[in-house]
């Protein structure tokens, strides 16, 4: 097998790093059958964030918002991890990922194995009922009618996401940017870091004396502002061939 000279270069860094963690968007689970929010056929071009996707649109019209959030749990549910979300928990098991701060709400790092993973944009595998804020998991409701209500009071359910207008978890938010504090070498994948303040993770890895290294189908606006290591393609098919490198690094 041959590897390109930047993979080699990003397996090095990665081996030898003594805090990596990971940061990624939509992009990597895009094959996972997982459209993206942004780009070209992006769900952003079929409906218009400001309509369905800030809070008080919710509030306001939750019947309408949920016709999108239905086609895109219609999705999300029979998603699966891809060899990115592998490769990353394989990662995990080898002692070199610390951590994965993701701004996705597909749960699919877990279902690939991850442990330690900061959902900064929180999760839909659960609902919270507006009213009473009692809480279910996803599989606990039926979406053949919508909004789906509460079993106890027929409040809304709103799934546990952030929405525009919404406040990240304080939680989260401290912990990410505490592993960022920590990380010598951040992977991040398939995320355009345009979303703040998830985006400015990799600056504070940056400002640290970190390495950051990109693995995305095309340059970002951290691609040069930082500047980056950056490998170009798919992550599905980068990331398991920088497992391949680093454990034919540990047997030299």
């Amino acid at each position: 097998m041959s590897y390109s000279t930047e993979l080699e270069k990003a397996a090095r860094v990665v081996a030898n790093a003594k805090y990596a963690m990971a940061f990624t968007g939509a992009g990597i689970s895009v094959e996972s059958g997982i459209p993206a929010f942004r780009g070209s056929q992006g769900l952003w071009d079929k409906y218009d964030p400001a309509e369905y996707a800030h809070i008080s649109s919710f509030t306001r019209d939750p019947e309408k918002v949920w016709y999108m959030l239905k086609e895109l749990y219609d999705i999300t549910l029979n998603a699966r991890p891809n060899p990115a979300h592998i490769a990353l928990a394989e990662l995990e098991n080898m002692g070199i990922l610390k951590a994965i701060v993701t701004q996705n709400v597909d749960g699919l790092h877990q279902a690939a194995g991850s442990k330690r993973v900061l959902e900064f944009h929180g999760t839909g595998e659960t609902l919270t009922c507006l009213s009473c804020h009692r809480s279910y998991a996803i599989n606990e409701i039926s979406l053949e009618k919508i909004p789906p209500l509460c079993g106890e009071c027929g409040g809304v359910l709103k799934p546990d996401v952030v929405f525009f207008g919404e406040a990240i978890p304080q939680e989260v938010l401290r912990d990410s940017f505490e592993e960022a504090k920590l990380c010598d070498c951040m992977l991040v994948v398939g995320t355009s870091a345009q979303v703040y303040p998830a985006a400015q993770l990799p600056y504070e890895v940056k400002k640290n004396g970190g390495t950051v290294i990109e693995f995305n189908l095309e340059e970002t606006p951290l691609t040069h502002s930082l500047p980056t290591l950056f490998i170009g393609g798919s992550a599905s098919q980068t990331l398991p061939v920088l497992i391949e490198i680093i454990k034919k690094l540990r047997r030299e």
